[in-house]
This record gives C-alpha cells, sequence and structure tokens, in this order.
C-alpha cells in the first residue's frame, strides 16, 4: 500500500499544484473522485490488469470517463497510461484530497461515541477543535457502544481518548505493572 502511495504522490502533487494556478480545486478533485471510481471497477481493473495495449487503455479509460473529464483531466490520465499507473487513481484522488484539505486549512475529525451527539454538543465540540488546530473542523460523528461513556476524537496522528473504556485499560495496564 505505501508503495501505491509513493507512485501517486507526485501525480497528485502535480494535479494540485495545476489546480491552484487554474483556480479550479474544486473542479479537479471532481474530477480525480470520478476517474479512482472507474478505476476500482472490476471490469476495467481487469481490462488493465490484462494485456490492453497503453493506447487501448487510453482509448477505453477515457471512452468511460467521457465528458467527466476535462482537456486537462483527459492530459493527466494519458500520462498515467503510458506510464502504466491507471490503478493508482485511487491513491492519486486521496492524497489531492488530503492537499486540498490543506490548503484550505481544514481536517476532518473523527469522533466517537457512546450515545449519538446532540447539534449542540457537535458545534461545542467543533469549536474547541478549530481553537486547538487552528482549522476547520469537519465532525464525522460515529456511535460506539463499546466506549461506554465518553468520546474518543482522532485527527490525524493526534488521538484524545476521553472515554470510560480507555480510562479503565489504562487503569488495568498500570495495576499489571
Amino acid at each position: 500500500m505505501s508503495e501505491l502511495t509513493t507512485i501517486a504522490r507526485p501525480y497528485a502533487k502535480a494535479a494540485f499544484e495545476f489546480a491552484v494556478e487554474a483556480k479550479a480545486v474544486e473542479n479537479w478533485l471532481e474530477m480525480l473522485v470520478f476517474a479512482a471510481e472507474v478505476s476500482k471497477n472490476d471490469t476495467i481493473t481487469g481490462y488493465l490488469s490484462g494485456n490492453a495495449s497503453v493506447e487501448q487503455a487510453k482509448e477505453v479509460f477515457l471512452g468511460v470517463c467521457g465528458e467527466q473529464l476535462n482537456e486537462q483531466g483527459q492530459n493527466l490520465v494519458k500520462v498515467m497510461a503510458e506510464n502504466e499507473r491507471l490503478l493508482v487513481l485511487p491513491q492519486v484522488a486521496e492524497q489531492f484530497a488530503a492537499l486540498k484539505a490543506e490548503f484550505d486549512k481544514e481536517v476532518t475529525v473523527d469522533v466517537s461515541s457512546a450515545v449519538e451527539l446532540s447539534a449542540d454538543q457537535q458545534s461545542n465540540i467543533s469549536a474547541a477543535l478549530e481553537k486547538r488546530l487552528a482549522r476547520k473542523v469537519k465532525l464525522n460523528c460515529v456511535v460506539d457502544a463499546s466506549i461506554v461513556s465518553g468520546l474518543i476524537i482522532k485527527a490525524d496522528d493526534m488521538v484524545i481518548d476521553g472515554s470510560i473504556r480507555g480510562k479503565l485499560d489504562r487503569l488495568a495496564t498500570t495495576m499489571q505493572s
């Protein structure tokens, strides 16, 4: 997986730099997400993994994508096809989205709670995290009854475990030491 990420990085970075220069970041994200979904299709994956020539792969892929890709998006697909990299489009789209979030000073935060959070609770959590992270925060709330009570907040590599389950686990670890 990390190999695919390494392969995808230069494509995502080049596409992002072009999109910023053209002031079309959102449009490029939509194109890359669409192309990534096409590349995940079983039929397309089988075709690209098979004995198709570079020209055939370009033709089929661009034929399926049709009007969803503008001229520059088609050029990216052509370059990736020539380098036999169309199967890494999902990673390119993922890295492009991460670059966009960094550019927009946004972060997606996963919040796990034992019960559904109210709108007030979500806005309070969002405001506190925006202040702490100095970024716009987009919450992704999930209910997980196994944490008993409290919250687990994950943003990039930061984890705040304020759950009862986490406290019990830490207490058990301390008592075993």
